[in-house]
């Protein structure tokens, strides 16, 4: 249960806090754009099982692998892209710890 609620509270309120912190007059607007990060989980898709629970994501699925990691933390530093480099290192944040209260 511990798990579960560190892996979606970082998923969610750690992007809203961000959100609501750093970005206050864009507050809904960079919010989605964190979430958004969640397109990467489709890569979940070609997995089988589709879901398990006792697999780690991290260095499994193509977009958790770290050469897409490290281009996600290449994304922080041009301000165009800043937002959405934030939500896929988040997510990828969230992912890792799940990985680690496994």
């Amino acid at each position: 249960m511990a798990r579960e609620f560190v892996h979606y509270g970082i998923h969610f309120l750690v992007p809203l806090l961000l959100s609501v912190i750093f970005y206050k007059k864009q507050c809904l607007k960079s919010y989605l754009i964190f979430l958004s990060a969640f397109i990467i989980d489709l890569d979940h898709l070609t997995a089988t099982p589709l879901f398990d629970p006792l697999r780690c994501s991290i260095d499994f699925h193509p977009l958790h692998s770290y050469l897409a990691i490290s281009l996600y933390f290449s994304l922080l530093v041009p301000s165009k892209t800043r937002l959405i480099g934030i939500g896929l290192c988040i997510h990828i944040i969230a992912d890792g710890f799940d990985c680690l209260l496994m």
